[in-house]
């Protein structure tokens, strides 16, 4: 990922003047312990199985990735020019912690790790 002062002008006055939203820090309600969970990740790095089809510029889709996903089935379709790879094709669990995940779930730290996981296009405007 690029740092704020190595980007060109107009992108970093215009990042640098983005609202920063906030939120409140109490749950909206409490739930089960971290060992009775169970947990998915949600990506915005333009994750997708081989073969589905590659995200587009300004898609506001998703793309479901199964559990028991290999890491030669998972392909980074991320458009941004800012957007470092370098960590994904290096280690899958630096964007993907799959099998942090699993290990967790092995230690019983979490209850166990979702069936399913869900990746997004980041860098596309939420409006």
């Amino acid at each position: 990922m690029a740092r704020l002062d190595q980007l060109p002008e107009p992108m970093r006055s215009r990042i640098a003047a983005l609202e920063c939203p906030t939120f409140e820090t109490q749950p909206w309600m409490e739930g089960p312990p971290l060992s009775g969970r169970r947990v998915a990740i949600v990506s915005t790095a333009g994750l997708h199985r081989r073969g589905d089809r590659p995200f587009t510029p300004m898609s506001g889709e998703y793309r479901v990735i199964p559990g028991d996903i290999g890491v030669n089935d998972l392909v980074m379709s991320h458009i941004s020019t800012n957007f470092d790879r370098t960590g994904f094709q290096q280690d899958w669990n630096v964007v993907f912690p799959l099998d942090r995940l699993h290990e967790l779930a092995d230690r019983s730290i979490i209850g166990s790790a979702a069936d399913f996981h869900y990746s997004f296009m980041g860098a596309t405007d939420p409006g």
